[in-house]
């Protein structure tokens, strides 16, 4: 799942979310380079996703040490506050996969949540405090939503996802792509963000049909292109677990594939 273009649309629909919540915003906005160097956070997350995904075991557990040491330094490892960003992600990587046509069924999307559990652990939480299933992501936010608010820092993350800045050469890029990019992040927020934000967003079911048209396109591109995009943490594991290993959605299936050569199905 974490090897589909559509990621890069749900990481951005989970930082929307995640400034809903002040006390988690203000952490990171007092605490790190945000405003100056946020491109190099968000690539920083993507790392870490990735190596959490496709690293090694050791180097799970080292990424994990070193977010951990980070959050102690700054302050910011309260457990409340690192079970909002995790389910902020989790929700969201979930949802706009879902939405956007990615094979998942029910007991599938249950257990995605429930292996994530794992990275909560990385980062410092207690799995048996997290969330195990879509049913308990869903009462989490029932019971989180009045503590969230769109105030002057979630302002700010939603100030620079609607216009980051660029090299000057690239803003025509970014008036293209990113922004389409961010509306449709945006869009697939739940609607109590919408009414946080102050922003509205189309019907549901016409967000849902841009996802799907996203996803399709994107799909188009060929993975192996796809894949050496940064972060790059497929090709390396693809190489680290020898001939015949990719991400492949197809291996979600239930029933027995039939082999027709080395590696495909």
């Amino acid at each position: 799942m974490h090897g589909d273009p559509m990621m890069w649309v749900a990481g951005v629909r989970a930082l929307y979310l995640q400034a809903l919540h002040p006390r988690a915003v203000r952490g990171v906005i007092s605490n790190s380079d945000f405003r100056r160097d946020a491109w190099g956070r968000l690539l920083r997350t993507a790392d870490f996703v990735g190596t959490i995904t496709y690293g090694s075991a050791d180097a799970a557990e080292r990424a994990g040490a070193r977010v951990r040491r980070i959050h102690r330094l700054l302050g910011v490892d309260e457990p409340e506050l690192l079970l909002w960003v995790h389910c902020a992600e989790v929700d969201s990587y979930l949802q706009v996969q879902l939405r956007s046509g990615f094979p998942l069924d029910d007991a599938q999307a249950d257990r995605y949540v429930d292996e994530h559990r794992t990275s909560a652990r990385l980062v410092g939480l207690d799995p048996a405090r997290v969330p195990a299933s879509t049913a308990e992501l869903a009462a989490y936010f029932d019971a989180v939503r009045p503590e969230l608010e769109a105030g002057d820092d979630a302002r700010a993350v939603d100030d620079f996802l609607c216009r980051p800045p660029v090299h000057p050469a690239l803003v025509p890029a970014r008036e293209l792509l990113w922004r389409r990019v961010a509306a449709l992040a945006y869009n697939a927020l739940p609607p109590y963000a919408h009414e946080l934000y102050g922003r509205p967003a189309p019907p549901p079911d016409r967000v849902t049909r841009h996802l799907i048209a996203t996803g399709n396109a994107l799909r188009c591109i060929p993975s192996r292109l796809r894949w050496r995009l940064p972060p790059g943490h497929i090709p390396r594991a693809m190489a680290r677990l020898g001939p015949g290993s990719r991400p492949a959605p197809y291996t979600l299936r239930n029933q027995a594939a039939i082999l027709d050569g080395p590696g495909r199905a």
